[in-house]
C-alpha cells in the first residue's frame, strides 16, 4: 500500500504535488513492532525514513535518549546522499508503519525525475541549515561545553 499525501512531513512541504507523486512512487513501507530496532549506532545509514504512526525513541551512548520522534517527523535524511554511519540508535516506543526511501530509490528519482531530486536535496540542505543554526545560537548562548541536541 503506497501512501497519496506527504504535505504532512516538514521535510517535503515545500515539494511541489508532482514531486510528490514522483517520490511516492519510491517509497517502501515498514512496520515495526514495539520495542523492535529499527537501526543501531554505528550501521551504514542508507535510507530516509518518515514516521507514518507510532513513535521512535533515538538514542546514542555518549548521550543516552535524545528525544522521540512521532508521526510527520523524518529521520535518516542525509543518508540518501552521503555515505557514512548512523550516529545515533532508533527503538519503536509504539507500534509504527514508517515510510522509506533507500539511497538506490533516490539515485533512480534523480535519474527520472530530477527536479524532484533537486527539491529533496534542497530541503534536506534547509534541515541541516536549521539545525546548524540552532546549535550555534546553543553556543552563543553559553553552552559551547554541551552539543545541542536538536529535536
Amino acid at each position: 500500500m503506497k501512501p497519496t499525501d506527504l504535505k504532512c512531513y516538514g521535510l517535503l512541504v515545500e515539494l511541489t504535488g508532482e514531486d510528490r507523486d514522483w517520490l511516492v512512487e519510491l517509497l517502501d513501507v515498514e512496520t515495526l513492532a514495539e520495542g523492535q530496532t529499527l537501526f543501531c549506532e554505528g550501521e551504514e545509514a542508507d535510507s530516509l525514513y518518515l514516521v507514518e504512526s507510532g513513535s521512535l525513541r533515538i538514542s546514542s551512548e555518549a548521550d543516552g535518549s535524545i528525544g522521540l520522534l512521532c508521526a510527520g517527523a523524518s529521520l535518516g535524511t542525509v543518508s540518501v546522499i552521503i555515505v557514512g554511519k548512523r550516529q545515533a540508535s532508533a527503538i519503536a516506543e509504539s507500534d509504527c508503519k514508517l515510510l522509506v526511501l533507500t539511497r538506490g530509490s533516490f539515485r533512480r528519482l534523480a535519474d527520472d525525475a530530477p527536479r524532484a531530486a533537486c527539491r529533496l536535496v534542497e530541503a534536506i540542505a534547509s534541515e541541516l541549515a536549521t539545525s546548524l543554526r540552532a546549535n550555534l545560537d546553543y553556543i552563543r548562548a553559553g553552552h559551547s561545553n554541551e552539543p545541542a541536541i536538536i529535536k
